[in-house]
């Protein structure tokens, strides 16, 4: 967990975490629950590096092949 703090600090990563901070205050300032919450599990997403792709999720291996083209047949539908 230490690790993922710590490292692969990245420009989207930083502005997560600072516009959650801001808006965190803002919340605090008006009093609002709402946006306090949201504030938080968005500078939280930021912190741990998690989300859709923040760990990397969103990888999708390169397809490797022999560069044929397969003929394809297509029918009509009536």
């Amino acid at each position: 967990m230490k690790n993922r703090i710590l490292n692969n600090w990245t420009l989207p990563r930083i502005l997560r975490v600072a516009i959650g901070m801001v808006i965190i205050g803002e919340a605090i300032f008006r009093a609002d629950l709402i946006s306090g919450i949201a504030a938080t599990a968005f500078t939280g997403m930021g912190v741990f590096n998690i989300g859709c792709c923040g760990s990397g999720a969103c990888y999708t291996p390169v397809k490797t092949g022999n560069g044929e083209l397969k003929d394809v047949q297509c029918e009509d539908v009536v």
